[in-house]
């Protein structure tokens, strides 16, 4: 009779009316917004073979997506202080294109590469570690001048067998069109769309996080296992799991990592835990600094940490990329911290890290957001970065309200 009683309270509608509600005075644009999809289901008594639409108040269809943990996901625009209504009925949903994807290549010693509309990370797995290179942040991919997906594409021009096997054949006859044969198919040139020119090595590179025991930085190396949970057309999500670390005598310390882009943002959130540890320890996100000098911001009280990287400028003209991090809980200490000679030379010649420091607990989450952009692109200079990642830390600790009926 309980269950019977509880089924009877939720009423079948043919529409579901989902609230946005704006607590900030800011407008809050192209902000993903989720909803339980098993609620939205029961309230519209749905088929298992039904699909939906989300239609905006003006009645125009809205791209969504049903996420591996059961959400419905949207972007929704909310004036500052304001309200926006989108409503979820039973319908045929248009045909709209992939704004947020990836993918493992185990052909490129176990990279898994994702992006968005604006901007494409890169991290490293296992049969790198083998090699024995040492890569262990976050790698930036830029982009401009398309907001659909490059990296496929990319990834498949330099590794395409007959243009290596060319590259390779001709590096002794003719040297020099082996050289410019590899800059046509290469990443490392703009072609016009963008271009991989950020250093990592082993730092922790776009925004890693890594504990800290005895003012010492434990870094993570490659992740030993991968799993990708969402792949567009609106987030991709990917789960992490790395090898055991050391941690004050501890062998047995397990990183996992869900790391999720959304469309229309230049920061991933990554949620982190650690498995196995004792006592309580520190933990810090870091952007790799190649210059000691370099414009560096770092707001603890606001939440936010932002660096202007000068890039490896192959060709002298790459711009900047813009690296930032953004945190919903309390920020213990944010600083920039140069590395010693020894070190530098330890961390592939780079200059240092700017930190934001908290602490974790065992048995809980680490949540943050990083992220980067591209001065040849969306934003152009460190101030237009610097006011959006400062506007990001205010919307992810005062997140939009919703709400459905």
């Amino acid at each position: 009779m309980g269950a019977f009683f509880i089924a009877s309270c939720v009423e079948s509608k043919t529409v579901v009316t989902v609230t946005v509600a704006n607590p900030t005075a800011f407008n809050r644009d192209n902000e993903m917004v989720e909803v339980a999809m098993g609620e939205v289901a029961n309230r519209l008594k749905l088929a298992d073979t039904a699909q939906i639409v989300v239609l905006n108040a003006d009645g125009q269809q809205v791209p969504y997506q049903i996420t591996y943990d059961e959400k419905l996901i949207f972007q929704a625009n909310v004036k500052a202080d304001g309200v926006a209504t989108y409503t979820v009925q039973a319908g045929t949903p248009e045909v709209f294109g992939v704004k947020a994807c990836g993918k493992y290549y185990p052909e490129r010693v176990d990279d898994v590469a994702w992006e968005n509309d604006l901007v494409a990370f890169r991290t490293y797995g296992p049969a790198l570690q083998a090699t024995g290179e040492k890569a262990y942040g976050y790698d930036v991919w830029v982009k401009r001048a398309t907001s659909d997906p490059v990296v496929e594409a990319r990834y498949a021009m330099e590794l395409n067998p007959a243009t290596l096997a060319k590259i390779d054949s001709l590096k002794t006859i003719a040297p020099e069109a082996s050289k410019a044969l590899r800059a046509e198919t290469s990443y490392h040139v703009d072609h016009g769309n963008g271009l991989d020119c950020y250093k990592v090595g082993p730092t922790l590179g776009g925004g890693t996080t890594a504990l800290i025991a005895s003012d010492t930085i434990i870094y993570p190396y490659c992740y030993k296992t991968q799993e990708i949970l969402d792949n567009g057309p609106l987030r991709f999500t990917v789960k992490l799991v790395y090898n055991p670390l050391t941690v004050k005598g501890d062998a047995a310390v397990v990183e996992t990592r869900v790391i999720t882009l959304d469309a229309g943002s230049y920061m991933n959130k990554a949620v982190i835990a650690y498995s196995n540890l004792k006592e309580a320890i520190s933990v810090a996100t870091g952007i790799v600094l190649h210059e000691p000098d370099g414009q560096v911001v770092t707001d603890a009280k606001n939440g936010y940490i932002t660096y202007v990287d000068p890039t490896d400028n192959v060709n002298n003209d790459n711009g900047k990329i813009f690296v930032g991090a953004a945190f919903p809980a309390y920020v213990k200490e944010a600083k920039s911290v140069l590395f010693s000679a020894k070190e530098k030379a330890e961390r592939g010649g780079a200059d240092g890290h700017v930190l934001a420091i908290s602490d974790y607990e065992p048995g809980s989450d680490y949540t943050y957001y990083w992220g980067a952009a591209w001065s040849k692109a969306g934003i152009k200079d460190a101030a237009g970065w610097n006011k959006y990642v400062a506007s990001y830390a205010q919307k992810v600790r005062n997140p939009l309200t919703v709400t459905i009926k």
